[in-house]
């Protein structure tokens, strides 16, 4: 058997038997499949083509409306019916395929005499430029645009709509990189493991195939080399893609793969490690469906409650009723139960209209999360007010978080606002300054909740959702794991709980790291709560701690990873 490392390009002529391409593991888990590929992209017009006469003009922005409308409407339909950072997604990429920008863009050129079809890719073109040229994660909106554009044409001229194919065999999905909106409509009993050769650990194809429990290993190199229809084995606990194995190994490991995964199915929590050591396995969610799914998958509670879906498709703030009911379908799935809510999150790659400034250079860096609140103070009020009125609806207790805190002055007043509607008040710890501060922070709130992917993208100065740097914001990077020890520890100086929210709760082998460290809850996706439970209960204390010394001492993600993995599988 032979092997390559990341990135390895290997020649068609030379892919032996049993060739193992390695990357990024994301969603542990082990499947076999032939492979298949996206669908071919969609056949673009020249954006220059001949020139619609005056008296078409009229007729050919109404068919890029009705073409657009189209696909936005099923992008939307896909997003109901979804849950979690699916439908965040889908709803997102349904909202760009109405944006009056784009509509705006394409009518102008339309007007000049293009038809619907190279007005689309003009308009698009002049958008992707535009987001290019801004960097950080404006770029990643290119491919979101490029997206839209193609599904756009592909109705106005009778395409097949561009994604995923649905095969009648499950297979492997292996692609280069993927739209959030291909990944987020998904069929997993069609496409049994998911394979990219750009994307990282914290990228929505990651945060997607998480949720929907597919095995997944991202920046994989070599994977244009594997023809399609080729047999595959993805595992994604070693972050491996074995093309050709052994027909009888592969039937082992799979085999294995799903005793271990029926196990999980007799996970009911509470969590604990096998000493009895407390840890609470709480789910992300974002609405009362998905945390209804969350309590039938054992969750304790939900660790975060993310709030954008009231607010995603609207042109103007929700009101205070239309708020608390969303919020109290998700309290009243946990009667008694712990619910941590995060406050509006807007901005950086989730932008509202009435929340966000248009054209930030960084929005990364710019007004997202609780700094939406100094352009307009009442976003927050109106907010808190319908948590309030769902709590008392309902009858919880909920601890509210804020997102995008920099100093403590911010966690001050946001903790004086929670605590006069009677409900707890914690922060989002995104950004370093207050994981080297958290003592200080700490002594106006109740809590602190982690969340690894942004605290990651700070702290390694790298974009998140960059598929070129995520070997930078790969959870076990030793800088982030310094800074999530450094904030538990200052919690238990405090005797006050930290928890982990962001995706680095939901790898079974880094929870355990994490508990050493001295994590008091766990909030991952619901499908990877049973997984992130039942290994808990495998080791003890002790062994938690001693992997989260081999991990913090080691110089890499990778020798992290294997020196935990060794420590853990030993105790």
């Amino acid at each position: 058997m032979s092997s390559t490392p990341t990135g390895t390009r290997i020649p068609p002529d030379v892919l032996t038997e049993a060739t193992v391409f390695t990357g990024t593991p994301v969603v542990p888990g082990v499947a076999a499949g032939p492979v298949v590929r996206p669908v071919g992209s969609v056949e673009l017009p020249p954006a220059d083509g001949p020139v619609v006469p005056e008296a078409q003009r009229a007729a050919e922005k109404e068919r890029f409306t009705t073409a657009a409308d189209a696909v936005a409407e099923r992008l939307a339909a896909r997003a109901a019916a979804a849950t979690g950072v699916s439908a965040e997604v889908l709803n997102t990429t349904a909202q760009l395929a109405r944006d009056r920008g784009l509509l705006s863009a394409v009518e102008q050129r339309i007007g000049d005499g293009s038809s619907a079809e190279a007005a689309t890719v003009g308009a698009a073109a002049q958008f992707v430029d535009l987001f290019v040229s801004l960097g950080g994660v404006m770029a990643e909106r290119a491919t979101d645009v490029r997206d839209v554009r193609d599904r756009i044409v592909a109705e106005l001229t009778g395409q097949g709509e561009p994604g995923v194919p649905a095969p009648e065999t499950p297979s492997v999905l292996l692609a280069d990189d993927l739209a959030p909106a291909d990944t987020a409509g998904l069929d997993p009993t069609r496409i049994v493991a998911l394979a990219t050769r750009l994307g990282g650990a914290t990228s929505h194809t990651a945060i997607i195939a998480r949720q929907l429990g597919l095995p997944c290993v991202v920046g994989v190199g070599g994977l244009s080399e594997v023809p399609e229809g080729a047999m595959v084995l993805v595992d994604g606990e070693q972050g491996t893609v074995t093309v050709d194995p052994d027909p009888e190994e592969a039937r082992a490991r799979v085999a294995a793969a799903q005793e271990a995964a029926a196990a999980l199915a007799g996970y009911r929590g509470p969590g604990t490690t096998r000493d009895g050591h407390r840890v609470q396995v709480l789910a992300n969610v974002q609405d009362g469906a998905g945390a209804r799914g969350a309590a039938a998958a054992h969750a304790e509670g939900v660790g975060l409650l993310r709030t954008e879906l009231a607010f995603f498709g609207r042109t103007e703030e929700p009101t205070v009723e239309e708020q608390a009911e969303i919020y109290a379908g998700v309290f009243a799935a946990f009667p008694g139960g712990k619910v941590v809510l995060r406050t509006l999150d807007a901005g950086s790659d989730k932008p509202l209209p009435f929340a966000t400034p248009p054209d930030e250079a960084n929005p990364a860096l710019g007004v997202r999360g609780l700094r939406t609140a100094r352009r307009d103070p009442g976003l927050l009020t109106h907010q808190l007010d319908a948590v309030a009125q769902a709590a008392r609806s309902t009858g919880a207790a909920p601890w509210v978080m804020a997102p995008m805190v920099a100093t403590v002055a911010e966690a001050a007043e946001f903790a004086a606002q929670v605590r006069e509607r009677g409900m707890v008040p914690g922060v989002m710890v995104e950004v370093p300054s207050v994981a080297v501060l958290a003592d200080r922070f700490l002594e106006h709130l109740d809590f602190l909740s982690i969340g690894t992917n942004d605290l990651s993208q700070y702290t390694l100065a790298a974009d998140r959702l960059s598929a070129d740097l995520a070997d930078l914001t790969d959870p076990w990077q030793p800088a982030l794991l310094a800074l999530v020890a450094a904030t538990a520890a200052a919690g238990q100086r405090a005797g006050k709980p930290v928890g982990v929210c962001g995706e680095a709760a939901a790898d079974p082998l880094l929870a355990c790291v994490l508990v050493g460290m001295g994590i008091s809850s766990l909030s991952c996706a619901a499908s990877s709560v049973a997984g992130v439970g039942a290994r808990l209960a495998t080791v003890d204390l002790a062994t938690c701690q001693r992997a989260a010394e081999v991990a913090l001492a080691a110089a890499d993600p990778q020798s992290a990873r294997a020196a935990a993995r060794e420590v853990l599988a030993a105790g």
